[in-house]
């Protein structure tokens, strides 16, 4: 059937795009990604074949921006250690220094203000937060208003006053271990780090040790690398970490709003249209 295959929509980075298939498919014209994320593709070598590319940036804003907030909110108040209180044969009562953090009237930073950062500026809005925001580019200053953000130009200037600390880049040379050791320092020892991009955008061996020695108040990842991380990651073993498996486009209304992303996509590619959401090569 390869002569007769003309569009692949990869669902959870599945099939693996290689240079041995891309032979093997003479007519192949697009592939298109159940999701935002494009790092698990060799874009130059994909479009040396003469086939285009597409994701789902419409579809997964929202839901991932629910989840960086269901993680903020998690980390906070302490969710996933109260609930082993709360369920435990031994429970008498929750211990009066079990407290979390407020959330109203702290201050957010988000590293990457594009649809999905501006979807979570809005709903931090919502619980009364102070906003800052770094990104490559500087929103609108109607935009800026509408969500009552600050622009930080440089990154340092937004790790040292932020409460939360919310990382929504996309995974690129430039942007691969953007949160390391110096950075980690930089923010506030009362902190949390929420990534809810990929996992290689933070230094895993300088979170652990900042987690571990004080260096900051927590984390909140629904991303690490690798996923799974090994089941004797010292990441595992912390209290002050929550982790979730990657779930942040993954409700139903999210999945049928990215096939139906992709099938525009294809279908575009297919009668010659422009893409609506292409992606190129850079």
């Amino acid at each position: 059937l390869s002569k007769k295959v003309q569009a692949i929509y990869l669902w959870w980075h599945k099939p693996v795009i290689d240079q041995e298939l891309l032979q093997s498919l003479p007519n192949l014209k697009v592939i298109a990604n159940s999701g935002v994320g494009m790092d698990h593709l060799d874009l130059k070598l994909v479009a040396s074949f003469g086939v285009k590319m597409a994701n789902a940036p419409r579809a997964v804003s929202s839901s991932t921006a629910d989840t960086g907030m269901a993680l903020l909110l998690a980390s906070a108040r302490r969710l996933v250690e109260v609930y082993y209180i709360a369920i435990s044969s031994s429970m008498d009562f929750c211990e009066a220094d079990i407290l979390g953090v407020g959330v109203a009237g702290a201050t957010l930073g988000i590293i990457g203000m594009g649809s999905i950062g501006y979807k979570i500026a809005l709903r931090a809005k919502a619980f009364e937060m102070n906003i800052l925001y770094h990104n490559r580019t500087r929103r609108k200053e109607q935009e800026e208003k509408a969500v009552r953000a600050t622009y930080c130009k440089k990154i340092d200037s937004l790790l040292q006053q932020a409460d939360f600390v919310m990382v929504v880049v996309s995974l690129t040379p430039q942007t691969y271990n953007l949160i390391g050791k110096r950075e980690l320092e930089l923010m506030k020892p009362t902190a949390t780090l929420i990534n809810i991009s990929r996992g290689a955008v933070v230094d895993q061996e300088a979170l652990v040790t900042a987690l571990q020695t004080g260096v900051i108040r927590a984390a909140a990842l629904d991303v690490t690398y690798p996923e799974p991380l090994p089941r004797d990651h010292p990441l595992l073993k912390l209290k002050n970490v929550i982790i979730t498996p990657h779930l942040g486009t993954r409700t139903d209304k999210a999945t049928y709003m990215i096939t139906e992303e992709a099938v525009e996509n294809i279908l575009a590619a297919l009668n010659g249209l422009p893409i609506p959401s292409e992606v190129l090569p850079s």
